[in-house]
């Protein structure tokens, strides 16, 4: 008789533990659906312009790769109107935070042309304030608020505040001067401003692996993804996985080329017909896309 109850006993607890993860999963697949909702309206309300970019940069399956939620804080670097800070805003929500950041101005000074004039340096030298205060008079009134920093000087309120910092297209610009020197004081401002556990979500033009170090150090918009992981674990983050979703096997560039050859900027067929219809048949740039964790 007492086996019978044992038996009766542990067969009830196995039941009431089925029923728990059952009622787990819905719960999860749930939330997971309406996270899955709310970023496809926030997509399908940006303009025309915006949308003919989404099979390039594929924006949903790019944010849900890094792992970015409705209330998180979140770091966009280099932050656009709609890519990403504006897409950010409405989708995470006004408990979330956008914090744009911004190359700092000896950064842009050591990149030359007009980032190197006086009237740029002038004018931008109180650019998170100023940035942060137009977008926060924009925003509606369930978008995440803003702020914002210039690398090299984080607020110390901000450190340690944010779930994820995105670098889309930036990495090369770090990279490219100086040896690297930009790249390591912005991952260090990184891995202050993250919470432990934060992620840095990268898509970056990729240069062909064959390529010379030399050609390939960012000044032509194309890194190495193995370069680009190297100097992120040097700098003390994990390499959590890598994925192809925005990948382009049509951009395969040679060391005469330079990443603005082709679409959006069309940098060198705006008078030649035939190169430009070349350079739209490629599309945009082949895309390493990489995230971190922070140690």
């Amino acid at each position: 008789m007492k086996y019978l109850l044992s038996v009766t006993a542990a067969f009830a607890l196995m039941a009431c533990a089925t029923e728990t993860d059952s009622a787990n999963a819905a719960a999860e697949s749930e939330k997971a659906m309406a996270k899955a909702s709310a970023l496809d309206a926030v997509l399908a309300a940006q303009s025309d312009e915006a949308k003919a970019r989404y099979k390039y940069r594929n924006p949903k399956a790019t944010l849900d790769f890094f792992g970015i939620e409705p209330g998180m804080t979140v770091v966009d670097t280099l932050p656009g109107d709609v890519w990403y800070a504006g897409i950010l805003s409405d989708y995470l929500g006004a408990d979330g935070q956008v914090i744009g950041a911004n190359f700092a101005l000896d950064h842009r000074k050591a990149m030359g042309g007009r980032y190197a004039s006086d009237e740029y340096q002038t004018k931008n030298a109180n650019w998170p304030e100023t940035w942060s205060a137009e977008r926060n008079g924009e925003r509606g009134e369930e978008g995440a608020p803003y702020a914002a920093f210039f690398y090299g000087a984080i607020p110390q309120n901000m450190h340690g505040s944010a779930d994820a910092v995105l670098m889309i297209r930036a990495v090369h610009h770090l990279m490219r001067i100086d040896e690297g020197v930009f790249f390591e004081e912005a991952a260090a401002d990184i891995n202050a401003v993250l919470k432990p556990g934060g992620i840095v979500g990268v898509v970056q033009h990729r240069a062909p692996e064959a390529a010379s170090d030399e050609w390939a150090v960012g000044g032509s918009g194309y890194v190495k993804q193995s370069a680009v992981i190297a100097a992120f674990e040097k700098a003390g983050f994990e390499l959590v996985e890598t994925s192809e979703i925005n990948a382009n096997p049509k951009d395969q560039p040679t060391e005469e080329d330079f990443v603005w050859r082709l679409p959006p900027s069309l940098g060198t067929s705006r008078d030649d017909g035939d190169l430009r219809a070349k350079m739209i048949a490629i599309g945009e740039s082949d895309r390493m896309t990489l995230k971190f964790r922070k140690l």
